[in-house]
């Protein structure tokens, strides 16, 4: 067993990788009246090509999508999901582009819910007919996905920027490209991917980690893989596919998105630069920064105006959303501010200033099982913790973010997406 302890914030997470290849990683949180489990599998909708013992395939863009929806099904007849919500916990599940995910949160009845979670994720019961019946459930998701204009937004910006990458693919996939899942690409999917090796369990609440260690690994059944799976990744260009693009929906006030493609990602340095890019954009467009002042109070964008940074296996952007009646003014200032801190530098007061707040934004993030758990998973797979997050967020200077803002934020790799009202005549 691995032990990594933080003394500056006074955790422990506890490592340990079993026989069959998976790992598990435990918290303790004393004092915590509740207990949170997740198991992340290190696949999602960008892993649709890949190779098993030479041989390739090319599964339906929204196969993890699909697969996830249809873990809950039991070969009794019952729903796992209510199972666990009749036992009182919290349960649900989620895919990302890079990643799947099975959680519940409990105050009662753990163990009784933890039976059922490890039965059904160990257990996949796919038949041609629970899959055609899921078939409609997920076109309406689609559907109503695809009338959401801050995701067609998204999804544009996405296209706009990236050639070949399957991040420009819709996570849920077509109606189209569902229609082609079945059984045996289900089966072909969780028998490659939804193996030991590619897995990891975290856990975080007030139990004992020797009990806990010793309850997951008494219900752990899977076996290790002896296929060679190879992920097949498309070559993609540095350039972006195009710089603009506008849409009409039903909306009462203009939506957009400014996008900045990335280098490819690296997992040597993206703990550092993701640091270094969250600093950025607090100090340049966060709530506390003078051009976020400016714009609200003059009434040109909204309390919803956010960013983040997304980064994965093979890809990394920043993107920046908001909502306004002037947008073009809004993307002028905002390009005119980076250009500023590019020419002009960051202070050394502003750099202070943000970094204090996003430690103790991190600190916070322990008050929290949910968000431990979370942020776990998910840098686990990026090859990361958040102790490697508070270790670097230390030793990162002030040159070192200036080199990343030149770096990322430039115009050549800039990409705008803007959903606008639907005009009626008399607007014309």
């Amino acid at each position: 067993m691995q032990i990594i302890e933080n003394d500056k914030i006074k955790e422990k997470v506890y490592i340990k990788k079993l026989q069959n290849g998976l790992t598990i990683m435990v918290i303790p949180k004393k004092g915590s009246q509740k207990k949170y489990i997740i198991w992340g599998v290190n696949y999602g909708s960008v892993d649709n090509h890949f190779m098993v013992n030479d041989e390739e395939f090319k599964v339906p863009d929204g196969i993890a999508h699909y697969l996830e929806h249809k873990m809950f099904e039991q070969r009794n007849g019952k729903n796992s999901l209510d199972v666990l919500t009749s036992l009182g916990v919290d349960a649900n599940a989620y895919t990302t582009n890079n990643l799947t995910a099975y959680l519940f949160e409990s105050t009662d009845n753990f163990y009784e819910a933890l039976d059922e979670f490890m039965d059904y994720v160990q257990n996949p019961y796919y038949t041609d007919e629970n899959v055609e019946k899921e078939r409609g459930i997920i076109e309406q998701e689609i559907m109503m996905y695809d009338d959401y204009p801050e995701w067609a937004m998204y999804m544009n910006a996405m296209r706009l920027m990236y050639h070949n990458n399957p991040i420009n693919i819709d996570i849920a996939g077509t109606k189209e490209s569902i229609a082609k899942i079945d059984k045996e690409n289900l089966y072909r999917v969780y028998n490659n991917f939804y193996v030991p090796e590619n897995m990891a369990i975290v856990f975080c609440g007030d139990i004992d980690e020797k009990e806990i260690f010793e309850e997951l690994e008494k219900r752990i059944t899977m076996k290790s893989n002896s296929n060679d799976v190879k992920r097949i990744i498309a070559d993609e260009p540095e350039e972006i596919v195009e710089k603009r693009k506008e849409i009409n929906m039903d909306i009462s006030m203009p939506i957009f998105t400014i996008a900045y493609k990335d280098k490819k990602y690296d997992d040597k340095d993206m703990v550092k630069r993701d640091l270094a890019v969250e600093i950025i954009m607090y100090i340049i467009i966060g709530k506390s920064s003078s051009l976020y002042r400016r714009l609200y109070e003059e009434g040109l964008i909204y309390s919803d105006f956010g960013f983040d940074y997304e980064f994965a296996r093979n890809y990394s952007h920043v993107y920046i959303q908001g909502q306004s009646y002037e947008v073009e003014k809004v993307i002028n200032e905002i390009k005119n501010e980076f250009d500023y801190f590019i020419n002009q530098g960051i202070s050394d007061k502003d750099f202070s200033r943000i970094k204090r707040k996003l430690y103790g934004d991190f600190v916070r993030a322990f008050n929290d099982v949910a968000n431990i758990g979370n942020n776990f998973i998910n840098k686990y797979f990026k090859g990361s913790n958040l102790f490697d997050y508070i270790e670097e967020f230390e030793a990162l200077n002030k040159d070192y973010v200036e080199e990343v803002l030149k770096e990322v934020f430039k115009e050549e790799k800039k990409v705008v997406s803007i959903v606008n009202p639907i005009q009626n005549e008399e607007e014309k």
